[in-house]
């Protein structure tokens, strides 16, 4: 699970294994295997950073 910011400000927890697509359009547009669309506040290489760093921390038990 990640964290981000939707434009408006709101927080929102996302299960990262329902990305199925990240663009920069130039707003980060982040489209899930549902078919929904988010718009958010981080860059691409931010959400994928913490992508990696999650699954660090809950693959290998190592804190990242």
């Amino acid at each position: 699970m990640i964290y981000l910011t939707r434009l408006n400000g709101e927080r929102i927890v996302l299960n990262s294994d329902l990305i199925e697509l990240m663009e920069e359009t130039p707003d980060t547009v982040v489209t899930l295997t549902t078919g929904k669309k988010l718009v958010v506040r981080e860059r691409v290489n931010k959400i994928r950073e913490d992508i990696i760093r999650f699954r660090k921390r809950t693959c290998t038990n190592l804190k990242a």
